[in-house]
């Protein structure tokens, strides 16, 4: 197992707990990134810089990734490859992807693309704060319990 990290926009509080759970539990963790990234020294997280350009990042994880691995991104398209190919991802705010609601999460990205390209201001989402690194956490820690082998 594996934990990849969609790592261009992830939040430096997420990346700090998966960096304690990998340490905890001795899982391997990859970023990957179409810039240079700041690592902790351990034997257990590496970073691999991929081209710039849209969705580089993306593919390189979806063809690198097992389906016992876990995949953290806030990018649903991504989260949708990732579940298409059996393996499990989750957004920086412990949000599960499911085949169950990863089509609706989908339309209203892309619902909110149309509004957006008419003009309409969407907004975005809240700033990442404190309760949603609380909810990431556990949600991680749910998670690992469950996949990793070497509980």
């Amino acid at each position: 197992m594996k934990i990849w990290i969609d790592a261009d926009a992830c939040p430096k509080a997420v990346k700090e707990v998966v960096y304690k759970a990998s340490f905890r539990l001795k899982i391997p963790v990859v970023l990957v990134a179409n810039q240079y990234l700041s690592l902790p020294p351990s034997p257990f997280v590496s970073a691999i810089q991929v081209e710039k350009g849209d969705d580089v990042a993306d593919f390189y994880i979806v063809e690198n990734l097992d389906p016992v691995d876990l995949v953290i991104t806030a990018d649903i398209p991504l989260a949708d490859l990732v579940v298409k190919k059996g393996a499990v991802a989750i957004n920086p705010r412990g949000e599960l992807y499911t085949e169950e609601n990863i089509s609706e999460r989908l339309s209203m990205r892309d619902f909110m693309k149309s509004l957006r390209d008419e003009g309409v201001n969407t907004g975005g989402p809240s700033a990442f704060g404190d309760k949603d690194r609380e909810n990431f956490t556990n949600s991680l820690n749910r998670l690992l319990t469950k996949m990793n082998p070497n509980k």
